[in-house]
């Protein structure tokens, strides 16, 4: 019991250092535009990173919970081992500045602690390459809907002036970290949620 105390502390941790490692990315164009305070502008992803779960299906917990590592060999050995690999690499490149993915450094520090456990055929195959596949799938779909989202909107604002289009944009950027921040809980709080479940 005392161990499984000790594993939900470092899932908690980990959750923690998964935040301030992210929330950057949802609250930094608020901040800096000064629509909001650095205060109000945590408390605003925050809301929302909560609510996410209300929304969006567990197809994340489904997947660090079954589709990467045989769920046969999770004990609390194992989870403990991948949270403290995932918790040291976001450490370590959030102090060096590093772009890194919270879920992708939880996949491998499950993949590695099945590996060194079990052996590799306690990995799941397909489903560790469909997650390596989409890590160059996700970036080129953004970079390609992200091109024609900014061409619709220059062609919307191109006969307004700068400071009208300032006005509506420093509303609108309310929604879009809002957004920003609730598919960033649908993604990264599910999966924590599950490992406490795997338990």
């Amino acid at each position: 019991m005392t161990f499984l105390f000790i594993v939900v502390g470092l899932v908690l941790i980990f959750d923690f250092i998964n935040g301030f490692h992210d929330s950057a990315n949802s609250i930094a164009t608020i901040v800096s535009t000064k629509v909001l305070s650095p205060i109000s502008a945590v408390a605003l992803a925050a809301t929302f990173n909560f609510l996410a779960f209300l929304i969006f299906p567990l197809n994340v917990a489904t997947t660090i919970g079954k589709g990467v590592i045989n769920p046969d060999i999770v004990d609390l050995t194992l989870i403990s081992s991948a949270v403290m690999a995932a918790i040291i690499w976001n450490i370590i490149t959030w102090r060096l500045g590093l772009p890194s993915s919270s879920s992708h450094t939880l996949v491998g520090g499950l993949a590695g602690a099945a590996i060194a456990g079990s052996g590799f055929n306690a990995v799941i195959l397909s489903g560790v390459l469909k997650i390596v596949a989409f890590i160059v799938i996700a970036p080129i779909m953004g970079m390609v809907i992200s091109f024609f989202i900014s061409v619709i909107v220059i062609f919307l604002v191109k006969n307004y002036s700068r400071w009208v289009v300032d006005s509506y944009f420093r509303k609108l950027q309310l929604i879009s970290a809002s957004a920003f921040s609730l598919g960033h809980g649908g993604n990264d709080a599910q999966k924590s949620g599950r490992k406490r479940r795997t338990n």
